[in-house]
């Protein structure tokens, strides 16, 4: 019951961010809604504002090399990640409005 108690006075968001973070996933962020167009650069180009990357991938089709429509951006730092997903969900990107979230493994 003590280990409850630590956490009676946290938000759902908080709980949810302290979740994340003791998975160790919090740099790298969940990009869907993507335009089949967006590539890498793009991606790059839209979250590089916030902050250094690591790694930008869209995943494509490994028979046609199409886009699958969603893609990952990892951050240096997890504050930068954080930022980039206040600030980009729901945006417009290449003519998408896409989602952000954080990435699981899994």
């Amino acid at each position: 019951m003590q280990s409850l108690n630590r956490f009676r006075c946290l938000s759902p968001a908080s709980l949810c961010f302290r979740w994340l973070a003791s998975r160790g996933s919090c740099r790298k962020l969940f990009i869907g809604g993507l335009s089949y167009d967006t590539n890498e650069t793009i991606l790059k180009d839209a979250f590089g504002q916030y902050g250094e990357i690591i790694e930008v991938k869209v995943i494509c089709d490994h028979v046609s090399g199409k886009s699958k429509g969603y893609g990952f951006v990892q951050f240096t730092s997890e504050d930068d990640a954080h930022i980039a997903l206040k600030e980009m969900d729901g945006q417009s990107l290449d003519g998408r409005n896409i989602r952000v979230t954080y990435a699981h493994k899994g």
